[in-house]
This record gives structure tokens, sequence and C-alpha cells, in this order.
């Protein structure tokens, strides 16, 4: 040990000393090379830390190259100088491909910040559901049909994200579909992965519109595979086919003034498209409906319709009169069927023989 400690002794003191220090001090570009490590090596932590630490670092070294080539002559600095400057390039590169890699496009940017950050999607999991769509931003004129009824087969599920979509059925409008909300959540949900189906409705740009889209088996296969975002797809398309049925609502209110729940399947019915020849004939079968549709049995009407029909005195007679003919009449015009009462609206509809807007028997569960 003491052998050690005197060789140790040796190395360090047998050295000369120095017999006098240098008048002349170093050059400018020392003293800039010193100022730049230190600052490079105060730098902080973090991707735009390490942009900091290796800025400075790199330049500092550089200047040392110049040094040590003008002023030191020396070799040895030289050479150490060029390989520390080589490793903090080598490290700045490295970060700018990070960030390049991580960076998303505009418009995928924009929708994990408005649709997936208030819910906490992480990051990478939002990057696994772009990828399967391949980052692709497809476009509609204004006009132009995303998928007409009856012939676009059901094999994507897209999301619109700018623009106005309008959905239609056999001509008649049924709601708008906006930014950040879903174009065919219906048609997805209503098919099993494997089975084939074409849409019921028609979707038609009224604006320049712009969507993504996921191709049917792909998404099918990572949602197989990702379980959180399988339950993060549930909860968006429960969510917007929901307001899509609450759209339709909103629109039964505004036309007939009746609001019903939203869980009843036939609303249809009553948004359906006019007959073309109802004109005077329309009245004539208003008033054939209205006879067998003045008493209606509070059972058979929903919760939102029922209403205390005016107290009048039974006739006179013992036996009743034979009810109408049953028979299937044309649709009148909707304008007819929105200046009349709740209720006679509702009885003409279900006179006509179509499902009716609330069951009249619901078995108990």
């Amino acid at each position: 040990m003491s052998n050690n400690g005197s060789a140790v002794g040796q190395l360090l003191w047998s050295r000369p000393l120095c017999v006098g220090w240098r008048r002349d001090q170093e050059g400018a570009v020392y003293h800039l090379a010193t100022c730049l490590l230190l600052l490079g090596f105060m730098g902080g932590s973090g991707v735009y830390g390490c942009f900091y630490l290796f800025g400075f670092l790199g330049t500092g070294y550089l200047c040392c190259v110049l040094w040590g080539w003008f002023d030191a002559c020396g070799l040895d600095i030289v050479l150490w100088s060029v390989l520390l400057a080589t490793a903090c390039v080598l490290q700045l590169a490295h970060l700018v491909y990070r960030l390049r890699e991580d960076t998303l496009p505009e418009e995928f940017e924009l929708l994990y910040k408005t649709l997936c950050l208030p819910l906490q999607v992480p990051l990478p999991a939002y990057k696994e559901i772009v990828r399967c769509c391949e980052e692709q931003v497809f476009t509609l004129a204004t006009e132009q049909t995303y998928a007409v009824e009856g012939e676009t087969p059901i094999d994507r599920l897209s999301l619109l994200l700018s623009g106005r979509v309008r959905v239609s059925q056999d001509g008649q409008f049924l709601h708008y579909i906006f930014p950040y909300q879903f174009m065919d959540s219906p048609e997805w949900e209503s098919l099993h992965p494997s089975a084939e189906g074409v849409f019921q409705v028609t979707l038609t740009a009224e604006t320049e519109c712009s969507y993504i889209s996921w191709p049917r088996k792909s998404l099918h296969l990572l949602l197989a595979k990702e379980r959180y975002i399988s339950r993060l797809f549930s909860a968006l398309l429960g969510y917007d086919i929901s307001e899509k049925l609450y759209a339709l609502n909103d629109k039964l209110f505004a036309k007939f003034r009746l609001c019903f729940d939203i869980r009843l399947p036939s609303l249809y019915h009553v948004l359906g498209p006019a007959a073309p020849d109802a004109g005077p004939e329309s009245q004539k079968d208003d008033k054939d409906v209205r006879e067998p549709a003045a008493s209606p049995s509070p059972q058979a009407l929903p919760t939102s319709v029922q209403q205390t029909p005016p107290s009048s005195p039974p006739p006179a007679s013992t036996s009743p009169p034979a009810p109408p003919p049953w028979v299937r009449m044309s649709r009148p015009d909707s304008s007819v069927l929105a200046s009349r009462t709740p209720l006679q609206s509702y009885s003409q509809v279900m006179s006509r023989g179509r499902a009716p807007l609330a069951p009249t028997l619901t078995p108990e569960l």
C-alpha cells in the first residue's frame, strides 16, 4: 500500500514546476470556447434541455478546434475537440429525428386536442389509432355524396374533421353531421364484424368537407388486439349515436310538438317522406281518421302524448255504432300533419298500419 502511495506521489511531484508564467494570454477564441462550454453545462433536462446542452457544447468544442489549430498548435487538442464536437452534432441529429417521428400532422394534432385529450387518452394509444387509418385525410366537394342509400357498402368507419354533411332517407332530411362526429356510427354498430351490408341513408356534403376513414377489417383487428382502444371506441360511438337520436327527436318536436323517448325504434314513420298526391284527398282521409281516433285508449299512447279528452255525455243509444272500415290510406302532406293537434297526428300515424311510436305492451324485465 505504501509502495502504491509513493508511486502516485512521484507521478504528481516529480514533474518539473513552472519556472515562469507566460506573459501573453490566450486569444479570444479560447475564452469564447470556455464561455460556451460553461453555458452548455448549465442546460436542463427534457428534449429542449438536451437541445440547449448539446448545442452550446458542440459550438464550444468547435471553438476549441480553432484555438488548438491556430494558437496552441497542438495536434492532440485539435483531435479531441473534433471528436467531442462530432459527438454533440450526432446527438443533435438524433434529437431532431425523434421530434420529427413523434410529431403528428396538423389535422391529427387538432383531433387529439379536441377529442382525445379531454378523455386523457395516452399519446401512444392515439398513435396506434392514427396508424390504423394510415394518416390519410380525405375530402368531399360541395354536394358530393359520401354514401348512397341502398348502394354504398359498409366497409369503413369515418370521422368528419371539417364541414357539414346532410343525412337523408328517401329524399327526406333527417339530421346534420358536424365536425368531430362519426359519419356512419349507426351502420358500424348495426353489423357484425363478419357481416356485410349497405347504407340505409344518403350522406351528402353541404360544404367542402374533410374526414378520416378506418378500413373495417383493419379497425376490427386493432380493436380485438387493443382492449383499451376497443373500450374507447365503444364510448365514442355510443355517445355519437345518442347525439344523432337526440337530433331526430328535436326535429320531431319542432315539427309535431311531440317529444318521445330516444330509445323508441320507429321515429322515421313520423319523419318519413310525404306522399306526392297529398292534396284534397288528404283532407278526406283526415275526416275518416278522426272518428276512430276520437276516444283513444290512454294505455295505447306514449307518456308524452297522453292528454285528458274533453268530457262529453255518452250517446243515448244502447248499441254502439259500427266502426268504419279499416283501410290503408295515403299519407297526407307534412304541413297538414304539422297543423293538427298532437293527438290527431298520432292517431293518423296509427291508422296507417305503420309501427307505433311506443309499444302498447311492454314485457316485464
